[in-house]
């Protein structure tokens, strides 16, 4: 089996190399700019030893993961001398495997592995790298190598394409980051009620889980729920009246997101096309009563 090494030992470094150790892939050598965090990640992966420089770890390993901040891989990829023949790939979403390009002349096989997760810090990314999702961009044979590690994690895959990094990521950041800038902006609300952000945070858990439990339960659209699945105009004009009131910066995102869930609840199938349009018109209207054009 293929000598794994690790350049960059934060979150996702640490977090692959424990799971993929446990595994039985043999990770055996780490660098990273801050010697202390090489040195915790080789103290939990066993049979792994600290190197000095990234050179260093591309000397000793055949499959090598670069899980540095996207700033920092391209200038590895382009200062470290790689051989022919040995494997290289990045975990960033962002990123494509082109800025590995320095590697691929050297004779290099590459690729990209994100693992589509929240990874918080290193104890919640080892809890959570299992059964995640994996973004892969790769060519044979690097691509079904990543594909079998991505198996032992239990998790499943998605094989991009050169270009679909950027929609890919935008897709991830408004599943994940935004859906806390909505809790966020839920708990402004609350404030309003005399409810301090983080027993807000608390209260509002349980709905988040519930939610998130109905998509992997019944999926999109069935699992929509709330005044637009119902088609019940009355209590979305008494929403938009209430944040007129107390809340105006809060009504463009309120709208905007209406107009969005409008077509789900079309698709679920408890509104008919005029009710759908009549929720689209309520939520389009302007604070005069007009309509934006």
């Amino acid at each position: 089996m293929k000598g794994l090494g690790f350049i960059g030992a934060g979150i996702v470094g640490t977090a692959l190399a424990v799971r993929l150790r446990e595994k039985d892939y043999p990770v055996v050598a780490v660098a990273s700019r801050t010697p202390a965090s090489a040195q915790r990640l080789a103290d939990m992966v066993p049979g792994c030893q600290v190197y000095a420089s990234p050179q260093d770890v591309v000397g000793r390993a055949d499959l090598v993961f670069i899980t540095t901040p996207d700033d920092v891989i391209g200038q590895i990829a382009s200062q470290v001398e790689w051989r022919a023949g040995q494997s290289v790939v990045h975990c960033s979403g962002a990123e494509s495997v082109d800025i590995l390009e320095p590697a691929y002349r050297a004779g290099a096989r590459t690729g990209g592995m994100h693992p589509l997760q929240s990874l918080a810090s290193i104890n919640h990314a080892i809890d959570n790298i299992p059964g995640s999702s994996f973004a892969l961009e790769a060519q044979q044979p690097l691509l079904s190598d990543l594909k079998d590690i991505v198996n032992s994690l239990l998790g499943w895959w998605l094989e991009l394409k050169p270009g679909d990094k950027p929609l890919y990521h935008a897709a991830a950041v408004i599943a994940c980051n935004y859906m806390v800038t909505l809790v966020k902006l839920a708990t402004d609300l609350w404030q309003e009620l005399g409810v301090n952000p983080k027993e807000a945070t608390q209260a509002l858990l349980p709905l988040l889980q519930g939610t998130v439990n109905n998509l992997g339960n019944v999926g999109l659209p069935n699992c929509l729920t709330g005044p637009i699945a119902r088609g019940d105009l009355g209590t979305i004009q008494k929403h938009l009246s209430a944040l007129e009131s107390k809340a105006p910066d809060m009504l463009t995102v309120y709208r905007e997101l209406g107009r969005q869930t409008v077509s789900i609840a079309l698709a679920k199938g408890r509104i008919d096309g005029m009710r759908a349009e009549e929720m689209h018109n309520l939520l389009t209207a302007n604070r005069d009563g007009g309509q934006t054009p």
